[in-house]
């Protein structure tokens, strides 16, 4: 999967929003892309973090979404690259998340019953999650390992991926 971050001259940024390409690249060769919005985030008293998404697939063969958001103004701000895997737990989606190199991650998503649900099924202490953004992780990472996290395949000098590494 590769994430793209999209704004125009950091109007996006201000506001707290994200415009996002993802592309799905499947085994077979297909490959799935979805625009998203994603408006402020917000966290509960509880750390319960929530944010609007509108989603929209655009698909076939001639699907060009960078160029129509170049067009628009809209320059790639950051890549990310990972392979995830998704599990349905009754009303949430918990999703392992490989980086080309940091840790991995776990992301549960749903309400905050299901969220709970899911967390005592995986077995995971409810202190470990948080609601911090990406940056945090990759600066953790960092300051543990004494090297920097790498988010995309191309900044791991020769290395192979961490989900190669599995």
């Amino acid at each position: 999967m590769l994430d793209r971050r999209f704004d125009r001259q950091g109007e996006l940024l201000a506001r707290d929003e994200v415009l996002r390409l993802r592309i799905y690249r499947h085994p077979d060769g297909r490959q799935e892309n979805v625009l998203a919005w994603k408006g402020p985030v917000s966290v509960s008293p509880q750390g319960y973090k929530a944010r609007q998404e509108l989603e929209l697939e655009l698909q076939g063969p001639g699907a060009k979404p960078e160029e129509l958001l170049g067009a628009l103004g809209y320059l790639a701000i950051q890549t990310i690259e990972r392979y995830v895997e998704y599990f349905h737990l009754d009303e949430a989606v918990v999703r392992l998340e490989w980086y080309p190199r940091m840790d991995v991650l776990v992301e549960v998503e749903g309400d905050e019953a299901g969220i709970e649900a899911a967390l005592r099924v995986i077995g995971l202490p409810r202190e470990t999650f948080s609601s911090e953004p990406l940056p945090a992780f990759v600066s953790r990472y960092g300051a543990r390992t004494g090297r920097p996290a790498a988010l995309v395949t191309a900044e791991l000098e020769g290395a192979a991926p961490a989900w190669e590494r599995r």
